[in-house]
């Protein structure tokens, strides 16, 4: 063998390693961006939590996505790159101008096969254990190309500044709440997550976002009690009332003065009963606000979210709702705002009220007036935005711009809205239908 064929295949072998080991690199790149990108933070979080390095190191590297992003990408082109270069030169060298093409092919199949299908495959599949393996080395990769990813992102960013876009470097792409509720929606509609399991966890994530004036009782439903009434009146209002606590007024129904619990009641009439002389009158001398409480009033405004820690915080369950003018507006309970996320609770108190909502024969829903949009989106599982209205009677004078009478009909959102009783100026009854 003379050392001219000794050189030349001595430098095939050579190439042909260095192209192997960049093919390896190329896969260790792609695989690694699929699973630290496909991984949940919080199957991370869960295994960091046992005590798992290699878990708590990728959730560290994940926190700063672009920057993880940026450095694996320029370390998967560069490998990509030269490998492609040295595969050129080789085959040019064995087969002349021909060589580049054929070059060209042979890497393609190498690359998309080995260098990203393969790895991306395995990596979805395990997701985090990939994720908890390559953390390490992937956080030395990107604190050596830190320089070169800030200054590729420095240039990204004035590219399109030029055209109008700002981004924000601390904004996620996607908040951690959409991200749960998309997959609880992506869930539903393959079947995997139940409905009612989907509506009660949106509805203790929606907490936060919705106040009590959406879904408290409005003053006019209220069952008051006039403070002037004789003690005897008020107890036959508590007997016969379906709630254990009730407003008292003076005067004006707007001038709440206290609050009663029929408990409360009941057991100062009955320590009246057991003390006084046989035929005595238990009613006389009783004043009722020697046993009703302060008044617990809280602004519209307040987010449910923070109306049930207040209730949790001051062992209570009843608050009376103004606007900022102090002005009484409705009342709200906290099995008012449990019921957003279990659903509707009824008792036996409950049995005999006529639902807000059934199915005819024709398939048009009836629906009351004041049943909120919110309510019956998730009966029905429509969509009818609750943005300007929270009643489905306010949603139709919103979209109608006036108060309609009975026998109207209207169109909008994909549905036809039929005024069937008004009472007043209140809409009390609809029979709405889906447009196909």
């Amino acid at each position: 063998m003379d050392s001219d064929t000794f050189l030349i295949d001595a430098a095939f072998w050579i190439t042909s390693g260095a192209i192997l080991l960049l093919l390896v690199l190329s896969a260790f790149f792609s695989g690694s961006e699929t699973a630290l990108t496909a991984a949940s933070r919080g199957k991370l979080k869960s295994r960091a939590e046992k005590g798992e390095r290699g878990a708590e190191a990728a959730l560290e590297i994940t926190e700063d996505s672009e920057r993880l992003i940026g450095s694996v990408l320029l370390g998967n082109n560069l490998v990509n790159i030269l490998a492609t270069s040295l595969a050129t030169a080789m085959f040019t060298r064995a087969l002349g101008e021909s060589g580049v093409a054929l070059a060209t092919l042979v890497m393609t199949v190498l690359v998309l096969i080995f260098a990203e299908v393969l790895p991306k495959t395995y990596a979805i599949s395990n997701a985090e254990t990939a994720a908890s393996r390559v953390a390490r080395p992937i956080a030395w990769i990107v604190f050596l190309l830190d320089p070169v990813v800030r200054s590729v992102r420095g240039i990204v960013r004035g590219v399109l500044l030029l055209f109008g876009v700002r981004i924000d470097p601390d904004s996620r792409i996607m908040s951690v709440r959409e991200e749960i509720a998309g997959a609880l929606q992506l869930g539903h509609s393959e079947g995997v997550v139940e409905k009612e399991h989907r509506d009660r966890i949106l509805g203790a994530l929606d907490l936060g976002d919705r106040t009590v004036e959406e879904i408290m009782l409005h003053r006019s439903q209220i069952e008051m009690i006039d403070a002037d009434l004789p003690p005897q009146e008020i107890l036959e209002i508590c007997l016969h009332s379906a709630h254990t606590r009730l407003p008292i007024f003076r005067g004006d129904q707007e001038n709440i003065i206290a609050v009663l619990h029929a408990k409360d009641l009941l057991r100062a009439i009955y320590g009246r009963f057991s003390t006084l002389e046989p035929g005595s009158d238990p009613f006389d001398g009783f004043k009722v606000m020697d046993v009703a409480m302060e008044p617990y009033f809280v602004p519209e405004t307040t987010t449910l979210d923070e109306q049930m820690r207040q209730f949790l915080r001051r062992a209570t369950h009843f608050a009376l709702v103004v606007d900022e003018y102090g002005a009484l507006e409705g009342l709200i309970t906290l099995e008012d705002i449990l019921e957003e996320i279990v659903g509707e609770i009824t008792d036996e108190f409950d049995a005999g009220e006529e639902p807000p909502m059934w199915r005819t024969d024709t398939g048009d829903f009836l629906v009351d007036g004041a049943t909120t949009i919110r309510d019956l989106n998730r009966a029905t599982d429509w969509s009818l935005p609750d943005d300007e209205a929270v009643t489905i009677a306010g949603l139709v004078i919103h979209e109608a711009q006036t108060i309609p009478i009975k026998g109207q009909v209207f169109s909008f959102h994909g549905f036809r809205f039929e005024i069937v009783e008004r009472e007043d100026n209140r809409i009390t009854q609809l029979k709405i239908r889906k447009l196909l």
